[in-house]
């Protein structure tokens, strides 16, 4: 049984959801091009905009049911997890039959196993919940789940889009070369 008081955030993370989606669909549209290409080299795109929709889908299917009086957010719960869960492996037996498991897709085996780890706790959380309905405290774990699903879906979505990144390894790195001198430039040499 859903609290009360987190009713109103299933609520909002509903609608979110709902819009969410919207917007990938149409990033989807835009990204078109990426996402046809050759099965190797758009597989990655593929991959990252199926995961985005998988966990937008996942955020909304759970939150509208949790807005359905009675006992239905653990089951659904569960439901979505295996379904995530049946997403990930896919994605990963994908990327391994295309020989993409290298330090380029690193990023993205990661957000899978991301979503593979939030999964896992929603199972654990929905079985938590069907077993003792009066658990409020997986609910709101479940709660929190489910934000961890809209962070993991606008990376995604982000990525697929070709949002700029930027890492402090790659900024530590340009920060040193821009102090040292340049050695091949000749007005840095010192007349003699």
């Amino acid at each position: 049984m859903v609290p009360e008081s987190i009713h109103e955030f299933f609520v909002a993370s509903g609608g979110a959801a709902g819009a969410l989606i919207g917007l990938l669909f149409v990033t989807i549209s835009v990204s078109f091009e990426r996402l046809a290409r050759a099965e190797t080299e758009g597989q990655v795109y593929r991959i990252r905009a199926s995961a985005a929709l998988t966990a937008f889908i996942n955020a909304l299917t759970v939150s509208l049911f949790a807005l359905i009086p009675g006992h239905k957010i653990g089951v659904t719960a569960v439901t979505v997890a295996a379904v995530g869960l049946t997403f990930v492996a896919a994605s990963l037996l994908s990327l391994i039959r295309l020989r993409q498991m290298r330090w380029s897709t690193l990023r993205d085996v990661l957000f899978l196993l991301g979503l593979l780890v939030t999964f896992v706790f929603q199972l654990v959380q929905g079985a938590m919940i069907i077993a003792r309905p009066a658990d409020s405290g997986a609910v709101n774990t479940i709660a929190i789940l489910v934000v961890i699903c809209f962070l993991i879906g606008i990376s995604r979505s982000w990525e697929l889009i070709g949002g700029p990144a930027i890492g402090i390894r790659e900024e530590v790195r340009a920060l040193v070369r821009s102090q040292e001198p340049d050695t091949h430039n000749p007005e840095n040499e010192e007349p003699t």
